[in-house]
């Protein structure tokens, strides 16, 4: 596993007693103890009006953990951009990648990151923008690489700025889009898996090599919950089965702290459509992380693995995050 790239998702949990500013400073934290223990990107996602999760403004986040960090890079995982203008993108991640030169990734998503009546609040034309997707994608590029003066419409502040575009999805559409471009995949399979390997060899077959990539690149997304023991890994797991279901019950709520795993938990982790949305989900000590970890590895020949943890307690996502660095570089 010496040869694949381990990144984080950072959602920016918000617990049942816990401010914003204190998620924001965990954040800062846990970014600062990933460049140190060898992962190679951190990338903020973008959600609206969930109360367990604070990475709205995905922007000001990404300048706020590239101010704090020396070299990790720093993207978005991603901007959905459906809910913006290509113009104020490019404009925005140009000027990340000015204040922070070869650091900044622009991850592009055409999920909505919300519902639908918030998708609606946050821009009411957004379905057009859905469809024209892969315009828009152009658009961005087009202000990163103009050259010319008499352009009508510029992002000067995003000209010549390397700043590498990633398409992200959770079905095929995207890797459609993702190959006919040249540019590198990310599958969110740390919450939709059904399509990924689907998504994944369809990327590979259509594949046109590029100005931007000469042959694939394929990032995929777990989640990980490792701890000093199996037992352990378990009973810290039961914060994250407790928010899934409120996501599928459409009842969000904060993250709420574990509990010993009891009955309840073990038939709602049997449920179906939990188990299908949480496939890619490594929970245990570093020993069965590592095999879970192998096996995906193997199984999708991904280039990198992005990672995410639901996890209540700071010093508990700490643990989980050294221990699966650990695992990656062979220790």
């Amino acid at each position: 596993m010496k040869n694949t790239k381990y990144s984080i998702l950072e959602l920016a949990m918000v617990n049942d007693n816990t401010t914003h500013e204190t998620v924001f400073k965990n954040s800062v934290e846990v970014a600062q103890k990933a460049e140190e223990l060898g992962y190679h990107r951190f990338w903020l996602a973008e959600h609206h009006n969930m109360v367990s999760i604070a990475s709205s403004a995905t922007v000001v986040l990404m300048g706020h953990i590239a101010a704090k960090t020396n070299s990790i890079r720093v993207g978005s995982g991603g901007i959905m951009l459906p809910n913006h203008s290509p113009l104020l993108v490019a404009e925005q991640l140009g000027t990340l990648g000015n204040l922070f030169p070869n650091r900044i990734d622009l991850g592009l998503g055409r999920a909505p990151g919300t519902d639908q009546v918030t998708a609606h609040a946050i821009r009411s034309d957004r379905m057009q923008s859905v469809h024209n997707f892969p315009n828009e994608v152009s658009e961005i590029q087009g202000y990163f690489e103009n050259t010319s003066s008499a352009t009508k419409v510029r992002a000067t502040v995003a000209e010549g700025v390397d700043v590498p575009i990633y398409i992200l999805g959770s079905s095929t559409d995207s890797a459609h889009l993702a190959a006919q471009k040249g540019l590198p995949y990310v599958f969110a399979s740390h919450f939709a898996p059904a399509q990924l390997h689907k998504a994944l060899a369809i990327y590979h077959n259509e594949f046109q090599p590029s100005k931007y990539l000469d042959k694939p690149y394929t990032i995929a997304g777990i989640n990980v919950i490792a701890a000093a023991t199996s037992e352990e890994a378990e009973r810290r797991s039961t914060s994250m089965y407790r928010m899934m279901l409120g996501v599928l019950t459409q009842q969000l709520d904060y993250m709420r702290a574990p509990i010993e795993m009891n009955d309840d938990i073990r038939q709602l982790r049997s449920h179906p459509a939990l188990q299908q949305m949480l496939n890619y989900t490594f929970i245990g000590d570093k020993n069965e992380v590592k095999e879970q970890t192998e096996k995906f590895i193997k199984e999708t020949g991904v280039d990198e693995l992005i990672s995410t943890s639901y996890l209540y307690h700071q010093k508990d996502r700490l643990e989980s995050l050294k221990i699966f660095a650990e695992i990656m570089k062979g220790e």
